[in-house]
């Protein structure tokens, strides 16, 4: 069996085609971790491989389960975290926000509450820690300050996860995304300066917002 890896877009995952010998006819596509796995017959070529990649590929995105589905395993990630790099910190809940549209994350110093944006149920498990880790750093440092930077840096992934959270945002945003694209709506950027964020601090993985 040989192999090619196509490049991932703005809003699909990372699709790796393999070409098989042993499948004469149909092809089948299954994940692989963060990745999607497409296996196509050795006389599928062209165009034709393109599309058979290009359907496969959207309709397992569009039906896998959501591994971060609940709020009770956010609070896991959150936790676990929280132990590994954080010395122990914990908020009073974590959970996911279908309202957060112009922040990833945020958190409620008050509170203690964090929560995170619906939009990043479907990111690599990394991203998502990412955002977790900086929200977890401003329980202990609420401001952006050096030492916010470097309790943030403790998540050893977090400049990796904002340049891909960039693209991210931006392909959220595409005017070809099309039916099978992701939600349109307000822009996942910086506030507007007039934004009242109260207690709240937010992220961009920073650049979402200005606390």
């Amino acid at each position: 069996m040989s192999h090619t890896t196509e490049a991932p877009t703005l809003f699909h995952p990372h699709v790796e085609v393999r070409v098989s010998t042993r499948r004469k006819k149909t092809a089948g596509a299954h994940w692989e971790g963060d990745r999607i796995v497409v296996v196509v017959p050795t006389h599928l070529r062209g165009t034709e491989r393109d599309q058979m990649v290009e359907a496969l590929s959207l309709r397992l995105a569009r039906h896998r389960p959501h591994l971060h589905a609940s709020d009770d395993q956010l609070e896991q990630r959150a936790l676990a975290l929280g132990r590994s790099h954080f010395d122990g910190v914990a908020p009073s809940s974590i959970r996911w926000s279908a309202t957060q549209v112009k922040r990833w994350g945020s958190c409620t110093l008050e509170t203690r509450v964090i929560r995170i944006s619906e939009r990043l149920r479907v990111v690599p498990d990394w991203v998502l820690d990412a955002v977790i880790a900086h929200e977890l750093a401003h329980l202990i440092e609420p401001s952006h300050s050096p030492r916010f930077r470097e309790l943030e840096r403790r998540f050893p992934r977090q400049q990796e996860a904002g340049v891909f959270l960039e693209g991210y945002a931006l392909g959220l945003h595409m005017p070809d995304a099309g039916a099978d694209g992701p939600d349109r709506g307000p822009v996942v950027g910086p506030l507007d300066e007039g934004d009242d964020l109260g207690p709240d601090t937010s992220t961009a993985i920073d650049d979402a917002a200005a606390c």
